[in-house]
């Protein structure tokens, strides 16, 4: 019997589509399809392959009404942001314009004697697994340049985000990357970690839960496939007493509470001096009232429902158990709320590391604010935290937040700025978060593997 997957939309609970799930076999034989397309698509310059890559979010760009529309209806977020062509564009950008600098060889000797170099060889097939928050930009983060390094690639794109799969297919066919070369598969979780178990890929990138990351560890444990993971957050900020109030309320609350707080480096807890804490929590309690929960399909709408009625219902027993144990809730049940999907954004204060909410990731328009005394304190609290993702401090001395950004367990430190993706830095994390190299140069040397060359000339 056919296996098939229904995206619900969060919009009013109807199945947006379905699709059907490959079988084991089917899913091989496409594997072994881009094993074999590998050879002939690394053979190509890589001037070609850059401007097929480039040819491809061209194509996006002009459909960017068709992405605002169908993000909406799979995910909830509003049609007011107008897609994610901003940040997929650049990312992708990026990646072309220093491919041919980052994939060129290392030369160590060109001698009458020798000829001594490093070379960066593709994987072969990269497997990417992409969530569906942004679902967009997370997937081109990797599948741009490993498909510019030579390799091929296989796109597992979330349930609740399926159309963007069938969507980036069309866009990069469409430009001119072979079939086989870039192949985007409805699969279940059986034949992913078949795939990786029997070695049917050579590379997996994986963006989600942590569960769902120590499934991917142990599917390619023993093989010696690359696994590269990104697993989510418990991002937080700290507002010291030099910050510019203003700016630290906006953009902390905007990162706390955009795409309904299902952002990988969404502000998830916020630590305020205790000489401006007041005013942070007046201020934030403000911004949150003038958002308009609602229907995402309503042009005025600036908060849509999450994704799916699991995800607000863990939000919702987070809040309520902080409620029980002590913490304030400061914003008022919205209009919109149903008891659903739609989710009042919440600000807590009174709380403590021992809440839910401050410890595991909410992933949900909700965050907690706790005042601290002083740089100290607020380290120790942001340390304490099974993630490390990303970090944001607010201030104007640039030399004491480099220092402090020195002592978190974080991926990414951010001075004045939060819930950002520099695609000429390094995305990654440490602890829970997982390990990878995403973007800037260094994704290259994750996408590709040192081959070395002893050349000594007759």
């Amino acid at each position: 019997m056919t296996k098939t997957v229904d995206l619900i939309s969060p919009i009013d609970g109807s199945v947006y589509l379905t699709r059907e799930v490959l079988t084991r076999d089917a899913a091989f034989a496409a594997a072994k399809r881009a094993k074999a397309a590998q050879a002939d698509w690394a053979a190509r310059p890589v001037s070609e392959r850059i401007a097929l890559v480039r040819k491809a979010g061209e194509i996006i760009g002009q459909q960017t009404d068709r992405m605002a529309t169908e993000l909406a209806h799979q995910m909830g977020r509003p049609v007011c942001y107008g897609g994610e062509y901003g940040g997929f564009n650049e990312r992708l950008t990026y990646m072309a314009d220093v491919a041919e600098e980052s994939l060129a060889p290392m030369q160590i000797e060109d001698s009458d004697a020798f000829r001594r170099l490093i070379k960066r060889s593709p994987w072969g097939t990269v497997l990417v697994i992409a969530p569906w928050n942004y679902p967009y930009m997370t997937a081109i983060n990797t599948v741009a340049p490993a498909l510019i390094a030579g390799n091929t690639v296989i796109l597992k794109h979330a349930g609740q985000t399926l159309a963007v799969g069938d969507h980036l297919a069309e866009a990069f066919h469409a430009a001119g990357v072979p079939e086989d070369v870039f192949q985007n598969l409805v699969l279940d979780h059986d034949t992913t970690s078949a795939l990786l178990s029997e070695r049917a890929v050579d590379f997996v990138n994986f963006t989600g839960s942590v569960g769902g990351g120590q499934a991917i560890e142990r599917a390619a444990a023993g093989t010696f496939i690359p696994v590269s993971t990104e697993l989510g957050g418990k991002d937080p900020g700290y507002v010291r007493a030099d910050a510019n109030l203003d700016a630290a309320v906006d953009t902390l609350l905007d990162g706390a509470m955009f795409n309904a707080g299902q952002c990988c480096c969404g502000i998830e807890r916020i630590y305020v001096h205790e000489s401006l804490f007041d005013q942070f929590v007046e201020k934030a309690v403000a911004w949150v009232n003038a958002q308009k929960l609602g229907n995402p399909l309503d042009p005025d709408t600036t908060m849509g429902p999450m994704a799916n009625v699991l995800f607000a219902k863990e939000v919702r027993a987070q809040i309520e158990e902080a409620l029980a144990d002590g913490a304030k809730a400061h914003i008022d049940t919205m209009p919109a709320d149903d008891g659903g999907a739609y989710l009042t954004p919440q600000i807590l204060t009174n709380v403590t590391h021992k809440m839910r909410v401050m410890r595991d990731e909410s992933f949900g328009p909700v965050v907690g604010i706790m005042p601290v005394k002083d740089d100290e304190e607020a380290i120790a609290l942001m340390n304490d935290s099974q993630f490390g993702l990303t970090a944001s401090i607010w201030s104007a001395d640039t030399a004491t937040a480099e220092a402090i950004g020195d002592r978190i367990e974080t991926g990414t430190v951010f001075l004045n700025r939060c819930d950002y993706l520099d695609p000429a830095l390094c995305w990654t994390g440490c602890k829970d978060t997982g390990r990878g190299q995403g973007l800037s140069k260094l994704a290259y040397q994750a996408l590709t593997r040192p081959k070395s060359y002893h050349l000594k000339k007759a």
